[in-house]
């Protein structure tokens, strides 16, 4: 184990490095103390897997909830604590699962109203899991403050809130997991903005609708589901393309409140949001 700790500090510093190197803000390595180290790892052996029983060396068996049955022959496990629960994430070596091949593309417009449209015309609605258990996480954080510092119920107090935010954040990568999984199933080529989210979440009127969208979260899901199964993920310039006639190709200023696109030039009227998509998909082919 005391292995990939070591190589945890390498990849660390490489990346400290890297950014130096780079030009980013650096941000050194931060050292880990025991209250904050949450998982730890066997890289080559000190496991085996038994039906419900995971046998870790120096612990023991272990009984466990199995999620699904491991693929492929097994290459580390790594144990992780979180929120009160442990974990066990085996990481496997099995075969890309290559998909046939589709000649079909499609654009992505994200947005807050609708989390995703495509060029097709189908939309994915946003579900708005923060807003919909917002009631909750204020209650739940007002019991924190209330608690004194230091005493064991405002220990309680805090896990109860890290699991609120924990499930918020599982329906979000579950949701995710879905849409990206049913895009690469059906397309061969897909086409995304490329959002600087960190600048878009400075309009406070937005800011949390768009933390709660996760776009990068979508579009990372899909580039990995992608890369696995010979699909393709293409992200293009977002200038204009809400904007812009897809059907002339002429500017049409309108308002963030404006739903519809109207083409005085071509007469060419469509959903604001599939017009967006369709110049992305454009885009994407043209590239």
């Amino acid at each position: 184990m005391l292995q990939d700790v070591v190589k945890r500090l390498d990849k660390a510093f490489q990346a400290f490095f890297r950014r130096v190197k780079a030009g980013e803000t650096p941000g050194y390595s931060r050292f880990k103390s025991a209250g904050r180290y949450d998982s730890f790892t066997y890289p080559q052996g000190g496991y085996s897997m038994s039906g419900n029983k995971l046998k870790l060396s120096k612990i023991g068996e272990v009984k466990i909830k199995l999620h699904r049955l491991p693929q492929g022959k097994i290459k580390t496990c790594t144990v992780i604590v979180k929120n009160g629960k442990y974990y066990a994430s085996l990481s496997c070596e099995v075969e890309p699962n290559t998909l046939p091949e589709s000649k079909e593309t499609v654009g992505i417009d994200l947005g807050v109203k609708h989390l995703a449209m495509t060029s097709d015309g189908e939309f994915y609605e946003h579900p708005k899991f923060l807003r919909e258990s917002e009631r909750k996480l204020h209650r739940k954080q007002r019991a924190v403050s209330r608690k004194k510092k230091g005493s064991a119920r405002r220990r309680k107090a805090i896990r109860e809130l890290a699991r609120l935010h924990e499930h918020i954040a599982n329906q979000r990568r579950d949701y995710a997991h879905k849409i990206s999984r049913k895009l690469v199933n059906g397309y061969g080529l897909i086409a995304f903005e490329n959002l600087n989210v960190q600048g878009m979440v400075k309009n406070h009127h937005l800011a949390k609708s768009i933390v709660d969208a996760s776009w990068n979260q979508l579009v990372q899901y899909t580039t990995y589901k992608a890369e696995e199964a010979g699909r393709r993920v293409v992200l293009v310039d977002p200038k204009n393309t809400s904007q812009l006639c897809s059907n002339c190709g002429e500017i049409v200023p309108k308002k963030l409140s404006e739903r519809m696109h109207h083409c005085e030039h071509c007469g060419y009227v469509q959903d604001r949001d599939i017009n967006a998509a369709q110049n992305i998909l454009k885009r994407a082919l043209a590239g």
